[in-house]
């Protein structure tokens, strides 16, 4: 910056981010506004896999448009290109534990059918797994380096038999076979025991130790409780449960003596826990009410280690180098994306090695979230996080919308969103609702949706527009509903079971007819399709009368409210049909319309481009039919249809 401006440009912007930081609800305060280009020009980066020499790690980054793999100098620098695919994203998975070969991995345009590639030192990459309509997963290497552990349904596709592959030759030998419907959760250092769960329900598990040599199964809970394991350490098996409680704890189950002891409890769930290579370190992870908080134990003296601070930023993640010198973090929050960071014990030095905003976005305009609750219709408190743009006020009212996340049970977290960001700046709040269902707050409240979806938990998020209605800021008179995958299904719920709650919807991939979707799971889903029929019910049984009934696609004479629906061709999911019935029965109903349909996407948006269409189309279709309320509601429709190209 020119040193003649920068004493008046930094009083200015002092004087803007204090304003900013300090706002009050009942005050209004300009901010820039940023185009739907300079939103998705956050680089959105994953990973972090340190080399064997920790000389850097290995990344995936969507800077191109779409994910490829990268590695990044540990101590920062220049991004090195690892893949440089213009159509199919690219993952990374890990570096060669003793030398710079790598793993990576891909679908087919969200397709979900997973493949492990491998790409040596010359720059070459071979799909280590090509079996056409097999999906693999990589589960993590053996403690010696030798050899990797992955799944794969290649010999049937409902289930993931568990391999070893030896990185000398890449010849896979089967070390479980999966013929019961068991999940893989983990393998011990000696190579002895394999961790297995059996679903029973969306909540409850059964955890198994699978004996290698004997091929015994032991299991480890002695009642119905959510389970799930963690990590091998010590011939002990770490797992968490919920027996007896509301979340859950960390336990330890010695594999000698299976004798088990509680080892951590917190008063939020436990979400997750691992070991360092070495066992040095316990990493535990924490889902403090949507917002992940971690601890590092040092396992010797069982207390936690101090943590670089980061100010107003959290570590959401971390990660360690085989000789336990080097940490990797992710720091952001709901108003910053987040940045990769490397930390060295030794030293005691950390690096930023992203940065990740776009420099043409200035922080002071972006909104940090904050968590409310309010009352529903039977007294239940329902979490929500709640955006509240810069530029509302008492005397300057802003339309609003119900942010439903998906699943079902699914939440939203404290994390940021580039949309939801997008939504806020141009002057929406946003309320995203953690409606009954959701996990994070405890098994009661996760189950209470079972069997009733679009009923109690759609007035869930009613009574979250109630409360959105009595908010000085916000025009009670223009508030909407949003959401994706399950929350699609409740946007279209809302429109259709309360069609006089809510001033328009967006349905984002939603399901619309359960009876298909249950139908029509994917087969490598078929170790939870009896956990989905508990929870949603059965189509093949009489609960499919139900299903029916709580299926907008068959009640579509009912929505009079405009709505724009995306979707994606690939998606295996939620399938195309589901978007295109239901767009086809509103239109009959004379009510504006949009559909917005992506050839080369799946679940989910994630190409730039794509994701620049769909979320420019959305903030379009609101400021014309909510913001601005100007559109004809008497019979004229507004149907546009965008194909996208098919790069596949």
């Amino acid at each position: 910056m020119k040193h003649f401006i920068i004493a008046i440009t930094l009083l200015l912007y002092i004087s803007c981010k204090d304003q900013k930081a300090e706002k009050k609800e009942d005050t209004a305060i300009k901010v820039e506004q940023y185009t739907i280009e300079q939103f998705m020009d956050n680089e959105a980066v994953t990973g972090g896999s340190f080399s064997f020499d920790n000389s850097k790690l290995l990344i995936s980054s969507n800077r191109s448009g779409i994910f490829n793999v990268y590695t990044v100098p540990i101590t920062g620098g220049n991004y090195t290109p690892i893949t440089a695919s213009d159509s199919t994203s690219y993952f990374a998975e890990s570096f060669f534990p003793h030398d710079d070969r790598m793993l990576l991995s891909a679908d087919g345009n969200g397709d979900e059918i997973d493949h492990i590639y491998l790409r040596d030192t010359t720059g070459t990459i071979k799909d280590l797994t090509p079996e056409k309509s097999a999906k693999s997963q990589f589960y993590g290497w053996a403690d010696d380096g030798k050899s990797f552990y992955y799944g794969s349904n290649k010999m049937n596709p409902k289930f993931f038999d568990v391999y070893e592959m030896d990185i000398s030759n890449f010849k896979a030998k089967m070390i479980y076979q999966n013929n019961d419907g068991l999940n893989f959760s983990g393998i011990s250092k000696d190579k002895n025991y394999i961790a297995l769960a059996q679903s029973l329900n969306t909540n409850d598990s059964d955890l198994y130790v699978y004996n290698v040599k004997t091929r015994q199964k032991t299991k480890v809970n002695s009642s119905q409780s959510g389970n799930s394991a963690q990590d091998f350490l010590n011939d002990n098996l770490y797992y968490t449960t919920d027996d007896g409680g509301e979340f859950s704890y960390l336990m330890k189950y010695d594999l000698k003596t299976e004798e088990k002891s509680k080892v951590l409890e917190k008063s939020w769930d436990i979400a997750g826990a691992g070991f360092t290579k070495n066992g040095t370190y316990m990493v535990v992870y924490v889902n403090e009410d949507g917002k992940n908080v971690i601890e590092v134990i040092d396992v010797a003296t069982n207390t936690p280690i101090d943590l670089p601070d980061f100010g107003v930023q959290s570590i959401s993640s971390v990660g360690f180098s085989d000789d336990e010198q080097w940490m990797r973090l992710y720091v952001g929050g709901s108003n910053m994306p987040s940045n990769l960071y490397t930390y060295n014990f030794k030293t005691q030095e950390q690096y930023q090695l992203t940065n990740v905003l776009n420099d043409e976005i200035h922080p002071e305009d972006l909104v940090t979230a904050k968590v409310i609750r309010y009352k529903s219709f039977d007294g239940l408190e329902i979490p929500a996080i709640y955006y509240l743009p810069h530029q509302a006020s008492k005397d300057n009212k802003v339309p609003a919308m119900v942010w439903v996340h998906g699943g079902p049970g699914g939440q939203s977290r404290q994390g940021f969103n580039s949309f939801i960001q997008y939504m806020v700046n141009h002057g929406y709040a946003v309320l995203a609702v953690n409606n009954r269902g959701s996990s994070g707050y405890g098994k009661t409240f996760y189950q209470m949706d079972d069997l009733n979806h679009g009923e109690k938990d759609l007035q869930d998020c009613v009574e979250g527009k109630n409360w959105l209605a009595t908010q000085p800021e916000i025009d009670g008179d223009k508030i909407g509903i949003i959401g994706g995958s399950y929350g699609g299904y409740m946007t279209m719920a809302a429109l259709t079971y309360a069609p006089e709650e809510f001033d328009v919807g967006v349905n984002l991939f939603g399901v619309t007819n359960w009876i298909r979707t249950l139908k029509s799971i994917p087969p490598y889903w078929e170790s939870m399709r009896k956990s989905l029929y508990l929870e949603l019910g059965d189509p093949f049984t009489e609960d499919s009368v139900r299903l029916k009934r709580i299926s907008p696609l068959f009640h579509t004479d009912k929505v009079t409210k405009p709505l724009i629906v995306l979707q994606g061709a690939q998606d295996p999911r939620v399938l195309q049909v589901e978007s295109d019935e239901i767009v086809a029965g509103v239109r009959e109903n004379g009510v504006p319309v949009e559909y917005v349909l992506f050839e080369d996407e799946g679940h989910g948006f994630i190409k730039k481009e794509n994701q620049i269409e769909a979320y420019s189309r959305v903030l379009q279709f609101l400021d014309k039919y909510l913001k601005n309320a100007n559109a004809p509601l008497d019979g004229e429709m507004k149907a546009t249809e965008i194909k996208a190209k098919d790069e596949s």
